[in-house]
């Protein structure tokens, strides 16, 4: 696949703490001390949403249990239902921020299956619109983002902060409790 030239990324990649070297992503992301520098935009008890740094569309997230697991089995029931909380109020934050027509959300449970990180598993969720398929990803084989990701997460991170019983961290992160 080509790539389109991108220089708001140079700040993600030259980043420290992120290197293959320290860990699992998903586990040091959250660690970091600034939610909205990791991209980490939501927080619930079990489970924390995070914007993929090589998004498909604008807004598309990842919801992440914290429990470093690549099977789907190994989640507590507990876990589990936080996530599917977490991933039900993520739809509504994506809709309320950003506006899309429709949802695509998976998991990739192992290397086969397209996961990058296999050993923790993740749920990705792609807002779609109307005709945002164009001839860049079926014939050049090239996603086109329209929205720097940081423009991005500022209005999902709006739109999680007005949802009810959300509050914001020292970290900057929104915080949802599920009462």
């Amino acid at each position: 696949m080509d790539q389109i030239f991108a220089p708001w990324r140079i700040q993600w990649v030259e980043r420290e703490g992120d290197n293959a070297d320290d860990g699992c992503p998903f586990c040091t992301l959250p660690e970091r001390g600034d939610d909205a520098d990791a991209r980490v935009v939501a927080r619930s008890e079990h489970t924390f949403v995070l914007f993929n740094n090589y998004p498909y569309n604008p807004g598309h997230v990842m919801v992440i249990p914290y429990q470093h697991t690549g099977e789907y089995g190994a989640l507590t029931e507990a876990e589990l239902l936080d996530h599917a909380r977490l991933k039900a109020r993520t739809f509504d934050a994506l809709e309320a921020g950003l506006g899309p027509d429709a949802f695509n959300a998976g998991l990739n449970l192992g290397g086969p299956a397209g996961g990058s990180i296999a050993d923790h598993l993740h749920t990705h969720v792609v807002p779609r619109w109307n005709g945002d398929t164009n001839f860049m990803p079926v014939i050049a084989e090239t996603s086109v983002i329209v929205e720097a990701i940081a423009e991005t997460y500022e209005r999902v991170h709006d739109a999680f902060a007005a949802q009810p019983g959300a509050s914001v961290t020292e970290t900057g992160a929104v915080r949802l409790r599920f009462d």
